[in-house]
């Protein structure tokens, strides 16, 4: 019985065992199925392998790095900028990049499908802010942001400027300086005052901003939206077709009276004849004659609004006037800037086509600077429809960029990348310890200075670099001038060498600097 029962447990172990032996079936579909798994995967890691190499480093459509030579340039223009309205009593602001969604695609209308919209990831709907105010035809305003800062801070009056990053979704044009993701810098007075004394200085504003920047002559034109609404009533438009015909009007920079006729007529459905009569107006420009001209014009001196405008304008001459820049200004009724929330006096600045002074002409980039009234943004903002009255300017940076660069370009102008004021070099060797406690004395005393990383450097190849980069002076220290407690101090340009005691030597350094 015992050997039987061994037996019985013996046959049920040998039947346990084949039982879990697979079948030759079985591990043929095993293997069959491992090769597939196998064969998937390298083909993905060869397709993953082809996409990377057919990879291609590129920065983003409609945006661009901006090397040392053109952050030089860069930051003069924004400094010229910044100055000028610190000078006139601006304080200095900034928002953040992204604002709610609802904030910004209410205020923009048409324009809201051009704003970047970011992934949910904080229970709110956000979007990059499209700029610092809102859009313009030409250039890019700041009046959004600061208009809701305005309104949840129930501020009632400020003057500020505001220079930062905004981003928009449409078809870049980079030889016009318009970009994806560009700088705007602006400039706003807020708050309840006389009509168009703050109005005038803003023009004096882009006045001194332009003629700093030597981009050559320029032109500010002027307009007022009560005025273009008057017009349009009086030529017999349709109250809701204001905002399509301003819009059309707003192109005769970039087309002939002919083309835009034909959009207002064809596309918009204008009656002809009062398509006409419009014609008859914007192709008025001139100074404060024009006014005037305006003012005994049959149609529109019955018109209240058009009335409010051309007295605001005369008023706004008579300031221009007085700060000494009438003269670069012109009233032109074309002038459109197809905006809702303009209220009154709004102007736009351009560059005079100079002759061409090189192989190639000047860069056409259209506006460098435009702003206007905008009375009621801040009430769209406020609980209680609280206006806070608004005016401001937009500086055009990155076309003004693009026109100083092309002019350096065709004049094989150089830049500076550094402000080093003193090299420290040595002649000798294992005299790294005494450079490094030169360099931190002349650092200590604000002194913008270099040396070179290595501990035996050649003094051939230091001069060499100080000339390169356009380093006015070196201070040079070896064995004999420890030794005579002096440090020599060379002129880069002249080549000129002088001892100088070691006490002595910061002195002489700043005074030298102050020379160039």
């Amino acid at each position: 019985m015992p050997q039987l029962g061994l037996l019985h447990l013996r046959a049920w172990a040998a039947l346990l065992g084949q039982l879990r032996r697979p079948s030759r079936a079985v591990c043929v579909r095993t293997v069959h199925s491992h090769s597939q798994v196998t064969k998937a995967v390298l083909t993905s890691q060869l397709k993953l392998h082809q996409e990377k190499s057919n990879f291609i480093i590129k920065t983003p459509k409609g945006t661009r790095d901006l090397s040392p030579q053109q952050m030089v340039v860069r930051e003069k223009i924004l400094d010229t900028v910044v100055s000028c309205f610190k000078r006139h009593g601006a304080k200095g602001f900034d928002t953040p990049a992204f604002e709610l969604k609802e904030v910004l695609t209410e205020k923009y209308g048409e324009n809201s499908g051009l704003i970047y919209d970011l992934k949910d990831q904080g229970g709110e709907l956000l979007s990059l802010r499209y700029d610092l105010t809102c859009p313009s035809s030409l250039t890019y305003l700041c009046e959004v942001p600061f208009a809701r800062y305005l309104a949840m801070n129930k501020l009632k009056k400020m003057k500020r400027y505001h220079v930062g990053k905004v981003w928009r979704r449409e078809s870049p044009t980079i030889v016009q300086g318009r970009y994806r993701e560009f700088c705007q810098c602006d400039f706003d007075i807020a708050g309840h005052f006389d009509p168009m004394i703050p109005d005038a200085e803003c023009l004096k504003i882009v006045c001194e901003i332009l003629s700093a920047l030597q981009l050559g002559d320029f032109l500010i034109k002027v307009n007022d939206r009560r005025i273009l609404d008057g017009m349009f009533a009086v030529c017999g438009v349709p109250e809701s077709k204001f905002h399509a015909i301003c819009s059309s009007i707003d192109k005769l920079d970039k087309m002939s009276w002919k083309d835009v006729r034909h959009e207002m007529v064809a596309m918009k459905g204008l009656a002809p004849e009062v398509a006409d009569q419009i014609g008859d107006y914007v192709q008025c420009h001139g100074g404060v004659s024009l006014v005037e001209q305006m003012f005994q014009d049959p149609r529109l001196s019955e018109n209240k609004q058009a009335l409010e405008g051309l007295g605001d304008l005369k008023l706004l001459f008579e300031y221009l006037t007085l700060f000494g820049i009438a003269e670069k200004i012109s009233f032109d009724l074309s002038l459109a800037r197809g905006l809702d929330y303009y209220t009154g006096v709004i102007y736009e600045a351009v560059l005079l086509q100079n002759p061409p002074q090189a192989e190639e002409g000047p860069l056409n980039v259209g506006s460098v600077a435009a702003g206007g009234r905008y009375d009621g943004l801040v009430g769209m903002f406020d609980p209680k429809g609280h206006k806070v009255p608004c005016v401001g300017l937009s500086i055009g940076i990155e076309r003004i960029f693009s026109i100083v660069e092309h002019r350096m370009k065709m004049f094989g102008e150089k830049v500076r990348t550094t402000e080093t004021q003193v090299f420290v070099a040595t002649p000798q060797k294992n005299f790294l310890q005494e450079r490094l406690k030169l360099i931190a004395e002349l650092w200590d005393a604000g002194i913008k200075a270099e040396l070179m990383y290595k501990n035996n450097p050649k003094l051939l190849a230091q001069l060499h670099y100080c000339e390169n980069m356009g380093i006015p002076l070196v201070v040079i220290i070896g064995e004999q001038e420890l030794k005579e407690g002096v440090i020599k101090l060379r002129s880069v340009a002249s080549r000129e060498e002088v001892a100088i005691k070691r006490e002595n030597l910061v002195a002489e350094i700043q005074k030298q600097l102050s020379e160039f």
